[in-house]
């Protein structure tokens, strides 16, 4: 089942960790990510996306899934966390009960008026957001 919200008016894409593992997993929703991951957007990758996705998939000991995901992420736009960024996300978490990681994907997003794509339930109800 897929909920979406407004997309927003950006080029820019941001799947979030579960997109990611999904798709390099090809687990269930695979597909569905890899339409974006795919596509021609632009694919913004914050560095908690980096760090998540990699401890993930160490855990997991798969380690020809981490260089797959390196290669392919580290080909997109990786977004550091700045300042704005951080003190966006703390107001964010609370607005929104969002866990930290979350809060920093989402203050991203929103930095850069960009789509979420995920299949995280804690993102569910907030605009620019597609839930698969």
């Amino acid at each position: 089942m897929t909920i979406a919200t407004a997309m927003t008016d950006s080029e820019f894409v941001l799947v979030d960790s579960s997109g990611w593992l999904e798709y390099l997993t090809a687990d269930e929703k695979a597909d569905a990510f890899g339409e974006y991951l795919q596509s021609t957007s632009q694919i913004l990758v914050p560095t908690v996306v980096l760090y998540e996705v990699v401890k993930i998939l160490v855990l997991r000991g798969n380690k020809s899934d981490v260089d797959l995901f390196i290669s392919e992420a580290l080909r997109r736009h990786v977004v550091d966390l700045t300042d704005t960024i951080a003190l966006a996300a703390a107001s964010l978490s609370i607005d929104h009960r969002l866990p930290m990681a979350d809060a920093i994907i989402y203050a991203t997003a929103r930095h850069y008026n960009a789509q979420i794509v995920t299949s995280d339930a804690h993102f569910g109800g907030l605009p620019g957001v597609t839930l698969h």
